[in-house]
């Protein structure tokens, strides 16, 4: 196409290869073109053209000199403004119009069967008040009599009245004209594929013979197979559906499509075979509508009575015809039936919106699906009352295990989880899991995969879909590595496995056994496990297993509502010391952050949400108050009553604030509680211990500045203690190795180390050092055996080296690897002091002696991502397992905290074939198992003692999230991965002979909160006992 020209303009015409397009306000729609260059005869070559910067700028800016010029409209799709066109636009392409189209065309149908009927029964009284066509006689069941001879005119003669002719001829104009403008627009070229169509030719059979009797008056009278617009019908109605789910843009479901297919089969087979032996059976003994009906009923479910039988030859091969047909339609659609019913089982079918709309379900998104897993979910899910009327529809890509499909089939799961086979990735299968009407979604990734960084990328994916699909849906979102969580931060509540992992693991060190207490935290429980065991520390700590974490505001509580206006830490003491609850921590109204501990400085206020830990909620407790009365002076029943001695090694776990003392503390008071048993039985008073005060007193309090070394007991310093750790400073570390982790106060280097000095087994320029004990460490190692060093990793340091570790106690952290860390991993750990790698693993006997473990106190075994998949699930620890037991047989007395793929597994650590007290512990866990309880696995020693942790324990604490939202936030800042201004830690402390006179688990948290504020929240109790030949120690 030539360029459009301008006739006048100051810049000159344009030349023939120049091509501007522009659009015309004036016009309502199309594409302008200049067309004036097509006047070639009136183009004056001669003009030269404009330089290109005027053409570019007429083309943005336009021109007003283009108005004048001859412009031509341009249309697109014109051939849609056909009059066949439009009509095929409303019959056929639009849904909504060709969806009347073919429920009027169903309605004209079901009338002339309808009609059909109506003229049989018109036919019949007619010929007993003396037609023409009268029947000799009613055909009766037990006539034996030879059959009549065939009367040809009844067959193809009936006795039409004028209105229903009428009705009819209509009926069949009005069918006769759309079919034909039907065939008109459906053609593609190929008349004869169109006339010789099934429906085309029963549509000829139905209305044609009637067009005619409107010219002929003579054949008004002749017989219409009419019956056979049954089958157009279910052509019609089928179409009808699918066009229906078209227009609401809604998948139906292919067994539903199947069945409704089968079933107007087998109507129109009898309704054909009904309307068909009524009249053929006309010409012989006459046989009513009714009864040629129970004929067909009889006949197609092949009871076959005989009372009633075709007398002629005419309907009894109308008979066989249609036992053939059915005999060939019927077993295909059962069969497609049957496939489709397979398929659909493997696919899991549908979960309804009427379902979604008046009942509450919640989504499992999971890439593979496993008995453990689901188990988990399920035993944790509904443990919480109110969620017992909750769904769960679990949404999968693979198919559904044989184990999981018995557990579903179980009375209890099978009305409850619904498991549909499909991809979060697609919103045919959101759809049909109703994403967007549930309560929440969990995505869980697959950790049993060795490419961890690519199961994140999927559950990243899921997650993104999810939000995409139904944003309103609240998102629970389990990731594995830390640096992949940043793209699902906008889910409601995030767990990310490595984090969680490597910091207990890293508290296992200095806080034992804080993964037991976590987990035990985690999990619902009643408390009921192990209470038939003759042990007594196994009845103790079944039951204390029970103490969950519950929230409550303080003006609508009984526990804490007295307590308005006191101090936190003396709410804390006396709701301890009346009801036997534990308050940790609190939250204001105006702020987000919860604060655990907040100390004596906290004033608590009525709207100030508390969070404590007890048995079982605040709502679900009764209060006898005229028994406490009663017994007014004597402890309240509760769990900490009986008084107890504490053994010499025990270590309280505890959350304390930055070492807040009592400087002067009030008078004590005499109590004959404290008195202290003696060798002659004759007792002394000793003081008791300093009260908590209700609002702690601002002179008697240290400030709180975080830069100092606040963390350490100023009144058991030395000068040793001076010296130590003199070159450390407290600060941010610098560089961190992803996006998202949070900020925390650490002991860190004045400069950073050379990447050379990091090396443990390999001496410098700047350390001749070659092994950990040329180092001469002062206090005892951890190592660190590990595949790779992951960014997790990061996170087993930083709880390690945060602020309110004591330097002195600071341990040298030794990381083995099997494979060097990559600089950028250097760079993040180069600035906390005595931090070491080597290369090696712990199946070489040399590189454990090279990284010091004869030095160490803590040996952390970090399960491989290279050994979690195997043939056999349950196999991926097996190489760990194995290792971890020879290092336990060479090192006894070192502790070795390992991490396994499967809980079940744990049995194995540590393991003594003829050790009768671990065959009783095992007969315990089976018991308990049998009883269905979660955690049959606690009373193991090693995972009661902390030394052996399952990462899966932890997918509690997202499926508890549901119900409790702060439980992340409260774990993490437990764990210190989280750190909030003004809130406590966790750390630990040594109960030695001399602390024996305090006695009593409740009067050490009277002397922790007088003293130093701080909780107490557990014990780790460790005794020796001699036992005989059927026992062992007892953790």
């Amino acid at each position: 196409m030539s360029p459009p020209r301008r006739s006048s303009s100051s810049h000159g015409d344009r030349p023939s290869t120049e091509t501007v397009q522009k659009n015309n306000s004036s016009s309502s729609s199309g594409v302008i073109l200049d067309i004036s260059a097509l006047k070639m005869a009136d183009v004056d070559s001669g003009v030269p053209p404009l330089p290109p910067r005027y053409r570019f700028r007429d083309l943005l800016l336009g021109d007003q000199t283009f108005q004048n010029d001859d412009r031509v409209q341009v249309e697109f799709y014109v051939n849609e403004n056909t009059f066949k066109e439009r009509l095929k636009l409303f019959f056929i392409k639009n849904q909504r119009s060709s969806l009347r189209i073919r429920l009027f065309n169903f309605s004209l149908k079901i009338l002339t069967c309808a009609l059909y009927i109506l003229r049989v029964t018109l036919d019949d009284l007619k010929e007993k008040n003396g037609s023409p066509f009268a029947l000799n006689r009613t055909y009766s069941g037990n006539d034996t009599s030879e059959p009549p001879p065939i009367k040809w005119e009844h067959i193809f003669w009936v006795n039409r009245r004028e209105s229903v002719w009428a009705i009819q001829v209509t009926v069949a104009l009005i069918s006769f004209l759309e079919t034909m403008l039907i065939t008109y627009l459906s053609y593609k070229g190929n008349i004869w594929e169109q006339i010789f169509q099934v429906s085309f030719i029963l549509e000829m059979i139905n209305t044609v013979p009637f067009i005619i009797t409107i010219f002929w008056h003579r054949l008004r009278g002749i017989f219409v197979p009419v019956f056979l617009n049954c089958w157009l019908a279910k052509g019609a109605l089928e179409n009808m559906i699918n066009d229906f789910h078209r227009a609401i843009q809604r998948t139906h479901s292919a067994m539903f499509n199947q069945v409704f297919i089968l079933i107007c089969t087998l109507l129109c087979l009898v309704f054909t075979g009904t309307c068909g032996i009524q009249h053929l059976e006309r010409a012989g003994k006459n046989l009513t509508l009714f009864d040629s009906f129970y004929f067909c009923i009889v006949t197609f479910s092949t009871v076959g009575y005989g009372d009633v039988t075709p007398q002629i030859w005419p309907s009894k091969l109308l008979v066989v015809i249609l036992i053939c047909v059915a005999l060939v339609v019927l077993p295909l659609q059962f069969e497609e039936l049957a496939y489709l019913w397979m398929e659909s089982q493997k696919l899991g079918g549908n979960y309804s919106r009427h379902r979604a709309q008046t009942e509450k379900h919640v989504v499992l998104c999971v890439s593979s699906l496993k008995m453990d897993l689901l188990m988990d979910f399920l035993n944790e899910f509904y443990a919480h009352p109110r969620l017992q009327d909750y769904y769960v529809v679990i949404l999968c890509p693979t198919e559904i295990d044989i184990q999981v499909r018995r557990i579903l089939q179980i009375p209890l799961w099978s009305q409850r989880v619904i498991y549909l086979q499909g991809s979060a990735l697609k919103d045919q299968d959101l759809m049909r899991a109703k994403m967007d009407d549930a309560e929440a979604c969990f995505i869980l990734s697959s950790r049993n995969e060795v490419d961890r960084t690519a199961a994140d990328h999927q559950t990243i994916l899921r997650a993104w879909a999810a939000k995409d699909f139904a944003p309103n849906c609240p998102l629970y979102v389990q990731i594995l590595k830390p640096e992949n969580k940043f793209h699902v931060k906008f889910a409601d509540h995030v767990v990310c496995e490595e984090e969680f992992k490597y910091a207990m693991l890293a508290l296992n060190c200095v806080c034992p056994a804080t993964s037991t207490l976590i987990t035990l935290l985690v999990h619902t429980s009643r408390g009921q496990e192990g209470q038939l065991s003759p042990e007594q520390w196994q009845r103790t700590y079944g039951r204390c297993s029970g103490n969950e974490v519950y929230h409550i505001r303080l003006c609508d509580s009984k526990f804490f509502g007295e307590y308005d206006g006191k101090s936190f830490t003396y709410a804390s003491f006396h709701a301890h010391k009346k009801y036997g609850v534990c308050l940790i921590g609190v939250k204001r109204e105006d702020n987000k952050s919860i604060l655990l501990n907040p100390g004596p400085r906290h004033i608590m206020a009525a709207t100030d949400t508390c969070y404590y830990i007890n048995i079982t909620k605040e709502e679900n407790s009764a209060f006898i108050f005229k028994q406490e009365e009663k017994h007014k002076g004597l402890p309240v029943s509760g769990l900490y009553d009986a008084p107890s001695r504490l053994p010499v090694h025990s270590i309280i776990a505890s959350m304390g604030t930055v070492a807040i003392d009592l400087q002067h503390p009030d008078p004590p008071e005499e109590s004959g509680k404290l008195t202290l048993p003696t060798e002659n039985g004759a007792g002394s008073r000793r003081p008791s211990i300093a009260p908590v005060l209700e609002i702690a007193d601002s002179a008697s309090i240290l400030p709180c500045d975080l830069l100092s070394d606040q963390s350490e007991d100023e009144t058991n310093q030395s000068d040793e203690e001076g010296s130590v750790g003199s070159d450390f400073v407290k600060g941010y570390p610098p560089n961190s190795p992803y996006i998202g982790s949070s900020p925390t106060l650490c002991h860190l280097l004045p400069q950073k180390a050379p990447f050379c000095c990091l090396r443990l087994d390999k001496g410098c320029t700047h350390s001749s050092f070659e092994d950990a004990k040329a180092y001469g460490f002062k206090n005892k190692l951890i190592i660190v055996s590990a595949e790779t060093a992951g960014n997790g990793l990061y996170n087993f340091i930083v709880p390690l080296r945060a602020y309110y570790r004591p330097r002195k106690e600071l341990n040298p952290i030794v990381l083995l690897l099997d494979y060097p860390p990559d600089n950028h991993f250097l760079e993040a750990i180069c600035c906390f002091p005595m931090v070491y790698f080597m290369a090696g693993t712990i199946d070489n006997l040399d590189n454990l002696l090279q990284c010091g473990i004869i030095y160490a106190d803590n040996l952390v075994v970090v399960d491989k991502e290279s050994t979690m998949s195997a043939e056999e699930d349950y196999m991926a620890d097996a190489k760990t397992i194995v290792n971890v037991q020879t290092m336990f047989r060479l090192f006894p007395s070192l502790s070795i905290i390992t991490e396994l793929t499967h809980p079940s597994n744990m049995r194995f650590m540590q393991f003594r074939a003829k050790d009768c007290y671990s065959l009783a512990l095992s007969k315990l866990e089976k018991i308990e198992r049998d009883k269905g309880s979660n955690l049959a696995f606690m009373f193991r020693l090693p995972f009661a003692a902390g030394r052996v942790f399952s990462i899966s324990m932890l997918d509690t604490l997202l499926y508890q999230s549901f119900v409790k939202d702060y439980m992340i936030a409260i774990i993490r800042l437990l764990l210190g991965l989280d750190t909030t201004p003004g809130s406590g830690y966790l750390c630990a402390m040594k109960i030695t002979e001399e602390d024996l006179w305090i006695r009593t688990y409740g009067r050490l948290f009277q002397k922790l909160c007088s003293s130093s504020a701080e909780i107490p929240i557990g014990i780790y109790r460790t005794e020796s006992h001699m036992f005989s030949t059927s026992e062992a120690s007892s953790l």
